[in-house]
C-alpha cells in the first residue's frame, strides 16, 4: 500500500520533501497558503552537506545552471577592511566532502525544486495555492486530515508542517509551545548587478566583514551576475524593527547608516552602491531539546517549522533540505500502519543535529560581534588558525 502524504507549505522544505517523498514512490498533496509559489530575492549558502542531498535528488545538473561557485571565504574587519582569515573553497570542498560550495539566489533554487516536483509523474503529487489550513483533525488512527474555511479538505496517512517559523501546523500539535522570539537582530539585504559595480566591488567570493555588534556578508549568485548582500546588526532602529513576521521589509538607507555608522571601507563603499534595502527581524526558537518537539503521531515537522534557526552558520534551507530527505527515507519504507513509527525514526534521526545547528548559530551570531579585547583575540586566533577555525567538519561531512 502506497503512503500518501499532506504537506502544508510550498516553499524550499516543503517542495523538497514533496520531490524526495516522489521519488521514493510516494504521493502527496501539497498545500501553499499564498495564491502562488514564489520566493522573495535574498541569497542561499549551499554547503556540501546540502548539494549531496540535492544530487541525490536528481538535481545535481540542473543545479550547477543556477548557481555560483565562490573560490574562496574571506573575513576582514568591517573597521578598516583589513584581511583576518581566508579559506578556499573551490575545488577545497569536494575533495575534502565529496561536493561543492555553491551559493544560489533563493528565489532560483525554488522556482528549480517546484519545477522538479511538477516534472513527476501524473498524480505524484499534486499541488494547491491560496490553501491556508484551518483545521487538522485525525480520523481514528488512521488518517490526518486538513481543511480551509473555503470547503477544500485533504486527507492522508501522515501530514508533513514545512509551513515556516510562523506556520499554522506546530501550534495546532503543540498548543502550549512558546512562538518564535525576535532576538534584537536585523537582517538588510540588497541584490546588486556586479556588471554596473566598480571593478573593485566585484567578488567571485564570499566575503564578510565582522565589527561590533554587526557583521556583514556578501557572495555571488545567479552565476556570478549579481551579488548578494547582507548587513545583520543589533539593536536594528525603531523604523526597520517593523512586524518581525515579515521577512521582506521596505528598509531605509538612514536606518541602516545609524546601524552601520562606524565601519570604513571597503564595505562602506559597497554600502553606497545600493540603491534600495529590504530588511526582516530575526527570529529563532530555543535548540530543540528531543524528538517529542518535531513529531506527533502522524503529524511531523520540518525545517523552520521544527527549528528557525539565526542564519549565522548560513543553513537553515540546508536543515530543511537535509530534513525532507530523511523523512522521505524513512515513508519509503512503511506501510500506513507503521507511519507513526516511521516519523518518530524520522525525529529521533534529525533532531540532535539541528538542535546543534541552532545552538552553533547562535554561538556564531556572538562570536562575530565581539569587541573589545575579545574581539582581538578572536581576530588573532583566525590569523594563527584560518581554515582549521573556519571548516566545519561536522557539518559538511554529516
Amino acid at each position: 500500500m502506497r503512503i500518501h502524504s499532506l504537506i502544508v507549505g510550498g516553499g524550499i522544505g516543503g517542495l523538497a520533501a514533496a520531490l524526495a517523498l516522489a521519488r521514493a514512490g510516494r504521493t502527496a498533496d501539497l498545500m501553499e497558503q499564498a495564491p502562488a509559489f514564489s520566493e522573495v530575492g535574498a541569497g542561499i549558502q549551499l554547503g556540501p552537506n546540502v548539494v549531496r542531498r540535492l544530487r541525490a535528488l536528481g538535481l545535481g545538473e540542473a543545479l550547477n545552471g543556477i548557481v555560483a561557485h565562490p573560490e574562496r571565504l574571506c573575513v576582514s574587519s568591517a573597521l578598516n577592511g583589513g584581511r583576518i582569515a581566508t579559506m578556499p573553497l573551490a575545488g577545497a570542498m569536494e575533495q575534502r566532502y565529496g561536493a561543492p560550495y555553491f551559493t544560489v539566489h533563493r528565489a532560483d533554487l525554488h522556482g528549480l525544486l517546484l519545477e522538479a516536483v511538477r516534472a513527476q509523474a501524473e498524480g505524484a503529487v499534486m499541488l494547491s495555492t491560496g490553501a491556508r489550513i484551518e483545521r487538522l483533525s485525525t480520523r481514528g488512527d488512521e488518517f490526518v486530515c486538513a481543511a480551509t474555511d473555503d470547503g477544500r479538505a485533504w486527507e492522508g496517512d501522515a501530514l508533513v508542517g514545512a509551513d515556516g517559523v510562523w506556520g499554522r501546523v506546530r501550534p495546532h500539535i503543540w498548543p502550549d509551545a512558546a512562538p518564535a522570539r525576535p532576538t534584537g537582530h536585523m537582517a538588510f539585504r540588497a541584490l546588486l548587478k556586479q556588471d554596473i559595480l566598480p571593478a573593485a566591488l566585484r567578488s567571485r567570493q564570499v566575503d564578510v566583514w565582522l565589527a561590533p555588534r554587526l557583521h556583514a556578508v556578501a557572495y555571488p549568485v545567479r552565476g556570478g551576475e549579481w551579488l548578494n548582500l547582507v548587513v545583520l546588526v543589533e539593536s536594528a532602529p525603531d523604523e526597520a524593527a517593523a512586524d518581525a513576521r515579515d521577512w521582506d521589509q521596505a528598509a531605509s538607507r538612514a536606518a541602516l547608516d545609524r546601524a552601520t555608522g562606524h565601519v570604513g571601507q571597503p564595505l562602506r563603499a559597497l554600502l553606497d552602491a545600493v540603491p534600495a534595502w529590504r530588511a526582516w527581524t530575526l527570529c529563532d526558537r530555543t535548540p530543540l531539546t528531543g524528538p517529542q518537539e518535531m513529531v506527533d503521531g502522524r503529524v511531523a515537522l520540518l525545517g523552520d517549522a521544527a527549528h528557525p534557526m539565526l542564519p549565522y552558520l548560513a543553513q537553515g534551507a540546508g536543515m530543511a533540505i537535509e530534513d525532507a530527505v530523511a523523512l522521505a527515507q524513512q515513508l519509503g519504507g512503511c506501510t500506513p500502519a507503521q507511519v507513526p513509527q516511521a516519523l518518530v525514526r524520522y525525529a529521533q534521526a534529525r533532531w540532535a543535529r539541528d538542535a546543534q545547528v541552532q545552538a552553533r548559530a547562535r554561538r556564531n551570531g556572538r562570536i562575530f560581534h565581539l569587541g573589545g579585547p575579545a574581539r582581538w583575540g578572536r581576530d588573532m586566533a583566525m590569523r594563527l588558525a584560518g581554515p582549521a577555525l573556519m571548516d566545519q567538519p561536522w557539518l559538511y561531512a554529516g
